[in-house]
């Protein structure tokens, strides 16, 4: 991992095979408020939010694991995985969804003095964006449609990235797209400032899109209503991740009980 890139405050976790952050929404947002500038000498970092399809994918593909060891943070986007957490491990993992961390920072941190790109998917998005934040100095790539299948593509996005003097670039092309993204950003030495791996947060901001009902973000059902919004995009992936999410959380519990009775028992006087 690039030095510089991981937090001192931050305290890595390691749950079904994925690598999460412990930090409370409060301390994510203290970090990120003293993001510096993009000219500013320390080195570029990015920040990854994992959600179910994240972890199955990564257990299924292990050539996508140097994309989230190599986040500066890694926050739990999702309710279950945060109440899996919460079962197995002490405390559990702090719940910071991608789609409220984007929020806040453009409520609350974003100044108007501050340079801000986007890499978005449709140029209609960021016309919404320029109209949403006018104060905002935007530089917005619109990334060409087939990423994957056109590796000058590719690396024009992630030359944008890394060559960008934002203070904040936000990377809102779907996973694993915007992660591939960022960490080959990452390798370039002279990159800097702070990226984010936000998937469909820009959408949710502009109301292209509009998030569940507060109760159901809290009931841990916002993924109903995403289904519910977009059936044929979604159903296959929310379907046959319960499968694998399942077996990872069995796999999880049993190894954590494996451990625990692996520890030495204290000796008796």
């Amino acid at each position: 991992m690039p030095v510089g890139l991981v937090s001192p405050l931050s305290l890595r976790e390691r749950f079904l095979k994925a690598p999460f952050d412990s930090l409370e929404p409060a301390e994510v947002l203290a970090l990120l408020s003293r993001a510096p500038a993009g000219l500013d000498p320390a080195p570029f970092r990015y920040v990854v939010t994992p959600n179910v399809d994240h972890v199955v994918r990564l257990s299924a593909d292990p050539s996508l694991a140097p994309l989230y060891e190599g986040a500066w943070l890694s926050l739990c986007d999702s309710k279950p995985i945060a109440a899996l957490s919460r079962l197995l491990i002490p405390g559990g993992l702090p719940h910071l969804p991608g789609s409220t961390l984007t929020e806040i920072l453009f409520r609350t941190v974003i100044a108007p003095s501050d340079r801000i790109a986007l890499v978005v998917a449709h140029p209609s998005l960021a016309a919404q964006m320029r109209a949403a934040f006018p104060e905002v100095a935007f530089d917005i790539l619109a990334a060409p449609p087939d990423i994957d299948g056109d590796p000058a593509a590719f690396a024009a996005c992630a030359a944008f990235v890394a060559g960008s003097t934002a203070r904040f670039t936000f990377i809102a092309v779907g996973a694993p797209r915007s992660e591939r993204i960022a960490f080959q950003a990452s390798l370039d030495p002279a990159a800097r400032g702070t990226a984010l791996c936000v998937g469909a947060s820009l959408e949710f901001l502009v109301g292209r899109k509009r998030r569940a009902p507060l109760w159901m973000q809290r009931a841990g059902i916002e993924w109903l209503h995403r289904l519910a919004g977009e059936p044929r995009r979604l159903w296959r992936r929310y379907l046959f991740g319960v499968a694998p999410l399942a077996r990872l959380a069995l796999a999880e519990a049993a190894a954590r009980l494996a451990a625990r009775r692996a520890l030495p028992r204290p000796t008796e006087h």
